[in-house]
């Protein structure tokens, strides 16, 4: 299903299933709404209403060539274009990697439109900017993805070899060939160049409004990229309930690796019925 935001000229690819509450699932880098296929039939039969973008930039959906337009703030009017155009009010919001991150800045901005909010392995921007040096360690890759054209030569060269000892992809051979076949990778890396400026390393921490939704932090110990400790201290940002469950044994791709861990998490913290129904 296509989905036109006519406000700022982008359509975008839409999948789904189910009737009931809804919920909307929010990919990262390098992924489409792909991603969450083991995640979409266990949330339909749980009783939800599943709606799946290919984020801007991804998959079948548009991408526009000035990096600028990757912007968090940007993108936050497209998951409630998506909304608008479903007819949806208020949903859960569930964002893995980008977006997570994409996640986090629509509960903050948005916050009257998230029901419940669950961040899969990226915690909140501010805590992600001041964990010390493990994590951006952790996160080199991301001063190199700013040099446009240099960033694209290596990952793609020697058949992508770079991306796959990289990422570690679950599904790599996928991934590449969905890059290869929608234009992907420019746009994808836009996302960093947009939002993670290697000056944006010298700040002191952002300062947001807590996010007032309950919220579940999830992450997995084999994250390559990311450490615990920024998402545990997410629950500082929080001012709803929070809570964080750890899934020990799979990388960075839960949803691939533990999908049955997942779905159980997402279906035991999201409620199905709405309140006084």
């Amino acid at each position: 299903m296509r989905v036109d935001n006519e406000s700022v000229g982008i359509e975008y690819e839409v999948t789904g299933d189910g009737d009931g509450r809804p919920v909307v699932l929010l990919h990262g880098f390098p992924d489409s709404g792909r991603l969450w296929r083991n995640q979409v039939p266990a949330l339909a039969q749980a009783g939800f209403r599943v709606i799946v973008p290919d984020l801007r930039g991804y998959g079948h959906s548009d991408k526009p060539p000035d990096a600028q337009a990757y912007a968090l703030n940007v993108l936050v009017g497209d998951v409630l274009a998506v909304m608008g155009d479903a007819g949806v009010e208020r949903a859960h919001v569930v964002g893995h990697d980008w977006g997570s991150a994409l996640a986090w800045a629509f509960a903050t901005f948005a916050g009257d439109r998230v029901d419940h909010l669950v961040a899969m392995s990226v915690g909140h921007p501010a805590t992600f900017r001041t964990d010390g040096f493990v994590q951006h360690e952790k996160s080199w890759y991301m001063l190199l993805f700013q040099f446009a054209g240099v960033a694209e030569q290596w990952l793609s060269q020697n058949d992508w070899a770079n991306l796959r000892a990289w990422g570690h992809h679950p599904d790599i051979d996928a991934v590449i060939a969905a890059l290869q076949d929608n234009g992907s990778l420019t746009p994808g890396l836009n996302w960093y160049r947009a939002n993670v400026p290697p000056e944006s390393y010298l700040l002191s921490g952002l300062q947001l409004p807590p996010v007032q939704a309950p919220t579940m932090g999830v992450w997995s110990s084999g994250d390559f990229a990311l450490t615990e400790g920024q998402m545990t201290r997410s629950a500082g940002a929080v001012a709803g309930p929070w809570r964080y469950e750890r899934i020990d044994g799979p990388g960075h791709w839960m949803q691939l690796e533990a999908p049955d861990a997942v779905n159980r998490l997402l279906i035991d913290f999201l409620p199905a019925a709405v309140k006084g129904a």
